[in-house]
Parts: structure tokens; sequence; C-alpha cells
């Protein structure tokens, strides 16, 4: 096994430790005397998340360049195919 790999299971190893002993903690807070600090710590967490998300959205949409216009290309009319189909049968013959 790489270097690596040794590498990402010991971090995956210690965000597994790290959510349980958070989840006992957030339970032990619910269920005991202070279930209302749970609740504003949750609550403050997932506002602070959801607005955190819309300010890097707005941050990536003012910063980010415009991509460059797209330009049309002509579109081909029955009159200019039937044109070209008589230099296609020329350039054929010739090369005979």
């Amino acid at each position: 096994m790489g270097k690596h790999m040794a590498n990402d299971r010991a971090i995956g190893a210690l965000l597994l430790l790290g959510s349980v002993v958070l989840l006992v903690v957030y339970f032990w807070l619910v269920l005991g005397a202070y279930w209302w600090l749970a609740l504003e710590l949750v609550g403050t967490a997932a506002v602070v998340g959801v607005l955190g998300i819309i300010g890097w959205i707005g941050w990536t949409l003012a910063t980010t360049p415009p991509p460059p216009p797209i330009e049309e290309t002509p579109t081909p009319t029955p009159e200019a195919s039937e044109k070209a189909e008589p230099e296609k049968e020329q350039s054929v013959e010739q090369k005979k």
C-alpha cells in the first residue's frame, strides 16, 4: 500500500472518529439540560452554511469573466448547397 493511500485512510479514520464524538456530544446536549444550546448551535451552523454557500456563488459570479461571444456561422441555404454540388463533381472529375 502506498504512502498516499495510508494517509487517506488515516484522514478517513479521523473524520469518522470526529463525527461519532460530535454525534455523542450533540445527543448529550439535546437530551440533557443544555438542549437549547444544541439547537442554537445547529441553527447557527445551518444559517452560516447556507449564507456562506450563497456568498461563495455570488463571489464566483461577480469575479468570473464572461466567456467570449460565439460567432455565428452562416446557415447553408438550399441554393448554396446546390451550387456546391457541381463544384464537388468537377473536383472529383479533375482528380481522375
